[in-house]
């Protein structure tokens, strides 16, 4: 990849002054490479255009840049990016595509100055027999970090923000290096304000419903045939909190996901099944409490009595921290616009 035309800048007028407008040429060695960076119908390119404020027209291998020095030289920086990524045979996404944007803005004031003088400039990654994947922006990225370091983590935040399917992955990732021994995975069962009355089946068939979203991640981190083996072995355990009670868990990773439903006793009684060599991630969303009015969330009270205990890491995310997809960001911010709203005192 060879980058061309560094410093040819040009300067446009305008009614409030002059405007210093920059071009840059690059040109990738590989016609192939550059058309995955692009993206299909060079989809990449106009996500590219649209988060920085920049034209970039692709023609090949080639792609110029205009706009603003400072935006098209971090546009710059993400191509390069996102091509080293597809020359390791990484598929990119518009999600990729944005959190190459978040690296590339946050060098050298979100990661630590090395001992060469540079700045490091990835973001905090897992990786899978099956599926390899990097944070996308500075909350997964300090999630993922605290994941690694301390024994037991909260993470709080809407929907879309990857808390669940980021924790499934790093707990995969623990027992394929042999960390811990076994996965159990957790949810309570509380329906979303519907009542689904008798469910027919076994215990498993019955809680499968509230479990699905787990089981998603797993696949998505492992193959189907070793999710299938783990389960019938008792390696991968997936379970309604309720079986939880009377437990000590060793050497394991211990994920309660959806736990703004449980309530305070049902919290303080998971929380105290960690045992020696385990690890423990407690995900949520306080905004989306299904539990009978009146009733306190055991995840909003579990923060406030454990704030500051050793040991324990927190995250919170926003919602410009949702990377499923640009309209559920939009959708997150409207309600999230409309709850502030609602609580501000009227004139």
């Amino acid at each position: 990849m060879r980058p061309e035309g560094l410093s040819r800048f040009t300067r446009q007028s305008s009614q409030q002054g002059v405007a210093e407008q920059a071009e840059i040429k690059l040109t990738f060695e590989d016609n192939r490479l550059a058309s995955l960076v692009f993206g299909q119908y060079d989809q990449n390119i106009a996500h590219l255009e649209r988060r920085l404020n920049v034209v970039a027209n692709a023609n090949g291998n080639h792609v110029i840049l205009k706009g603003a020095p400072e935006r098209t030289d971090q546009a710059r920086k993400v191509l390069e990016k996102l091509y080293l990524r597809v020359q390791a045979n990484e598929t990119l996404t518009p999600g990729d595509v944005d959190g190459v944007i978040q690296e590339t803005a946050m060098q050298g004031t979100l990661f630590p100055v090395a001992e060469g003088g540079g700045a490091s400039s990835s973001f905090q990654e897992i990786g899978t027999r099956k599926k390899r994947v990097r944070a996308r922006n500075a909350a997964q990225h300090a999630y993922l970090g605290l994941l690694k370091s301390r024994e037991l983590v909260f993470a709080e935040g809407p929907a879309g923000t990857g808390k669940t399917w980021l924790a499934v992955g790093h707990a995969v990732q623990l027992l394929e290096q042999g960390a811990v021994e076994r996965l159990v995975l957790s949810r309570p069962a509380v329906e979303a304000g519907e009542r689904l009355g008798f469910l027919p089946g076994d215990m498993k068939e019955k809680v499968d419903p509230y479990l699905r979203p787990i089981y998603d991640a797993l696949y998505d981190f492992m193959e189907a045939r070793h999710v299938e083996r783990g389960l019938q072995t008792g390696m991968i355990e997936i379970a309604p909190l309720a079986f939880m009670r009377g437990r000590t868990l060793t050497n394991a990773v211990v994920l309660l996901d959806e736990a703004q439903n449980t309530t305070t006793m049902q919290m303080k009684m998971f929380l105290t099944r960690l045992g020696e060599g385990s690890r423990m991630i407690v995900t949520g969303d306080p905004t989306q409490i299904d539990l009978p009015p009146g009733q306190k969330s055991g995840l909003i009270e579990a923060v406030r009595i454990l704030d500051g205990v050793e040991g324990i890491g927190r995250v919170t995310f926003a919602d410009a921290d949702v990377v499923r997809h640009d309209l559920v960001r939009r959708i997150v911010t409207a309600y999230e616009d409309d709850l502030r709203a609602s609580l501000e005192p009227r004139t």
